[in-house]
């Protein structure tokens, strides 16, 4: 019986491949350290890392303020490092040796001045930019008739474009740019809004903020264009509608990422899922026919790749 036993298993090499796997099932997975710190006050991360524990029993989370953390390069190689805002990505950038790190709460431009051209190794950013296919794609699912989307841009996110052309490409759709290097210079705004349909917002804080919103809304809808973007903040104060990310859904693009090896992170990414908020008073006073944020949602994610 024993030589049988002996001939089966020789005769059967996917028995070993069989073994193999039930022993990599019932091997536990070791722990990682994962570390959420940001500049200044932490309380606000609590909630966040309370919810990061509970998607992640198996790993140790903690709060540690920035200043409160160790050198980089005495750090454990099981830590993972989480870091929120622009002035923690830039202590990070501050020493090439450190542990694996993702940042969140930072835009594309603002990542963009901090660390240039250059790509850190070991790093990686979630853009908190909606991604300009999905804001593209609300554009026209809003304004089925529409050819030609308004850019307002300054020398910080001109870089912006490429990417946002090629997403326009792709639905067949013109990008019209314009410079604005001067917020207080309606003429580049007035000249774009003659040029193009719709105009989409994009993160840079110098261009799309509490200064500059009363005017380019009320600029925008006196020439009956709509904005799409740059993000729900904007949605509250007048523009058509937006893509945008929570608190659920940078947890489930993070608990993704957690579940690779840090050498298969992004050096830049959105967030896997996403939100949409549409204004509805601006809908009705632009004549727009705006379904439920969660219908649009819905139909703003089917065919994106997963």
């Amino acid at each position: 019986m024993a030589a049988n036993h002996s001939a089966t298993w020789r005769n059967c090499p996917w028995l070993h491949t069989a073994l193999l796997v039930l022993c990599l099932l019932h091997t536990p997975v070791r722990a990682a350290e994962l570390v959420l710190s940001s500049a200044g006050d932490t309380s606000s991360l609590q909630g966040f890392g309370s919810a990061l524990a509970a998607a992640r029993a198996q790993d140790r989370v903690r709060i540690v303020p920035l200043n409160d953390l160790p050198p980089l390069n005495q750090m454990p190689a099981d830590t993972r490092l989480i870091l929120f805002g622009q002035s923690a990505l830039a202590w990070r950038l501050s020493a090439e040796q450190g542990p694996p790190t993702l940042v969140l709460q930072v835009s594309k431009t603002q990542a963009r001045a901090t660390f240039g051209d250059r790509a850190p190794s070991n790093l990686s950013v979630l853009w908190s930019d909606a991604a300009p296919l999905r804001q593209l794609r609300l554009a026209k699912h809003l304004q089925p008739h529409i050819g030609r989307i308004g850019v307002l841009h300054d020398a910080d996110s001109a870089f912006m474009l490429d990417e946002i052309r090629h997403a326009a490409a792709a639905l067949d759709l013109e990008i019209v740019a314009e410079d604005w290097p001067n917020t207080r210079d309606n003429r580049p705004l007035l000249h774009l809004l003659q040029h193009s349909d719709i105009l989409l917002g994009l993160a840079d804080d110098d261009l799309y903020n509490p200064q500059t919103a009363k005017n380019l809304l009320l600029t925008s809808y006196a020439q009956q264009r709509a904005m799409i973007g740059p993000g729900a903040g904007f949605v509250r104060a007048g523009s058509l509608a937006s893509a945008y990310s929570d608190q659920n859904d940078w947890l489930e693009t993070l608990n993704t990422l957690l579940d690779q090896p840090p050498q298969g992170w992004p050096s830049g990414s959105y967030s896997k899922t996403f939100k949409v908020l549409g204004n509805s008073q601006v809908a009705r006073a632009l004549a727009v026919d705006l379904p439920s944020d969660e219908d649009l949602a819905r139909r703003i994610a089917e065919g994106e790749t997963p």
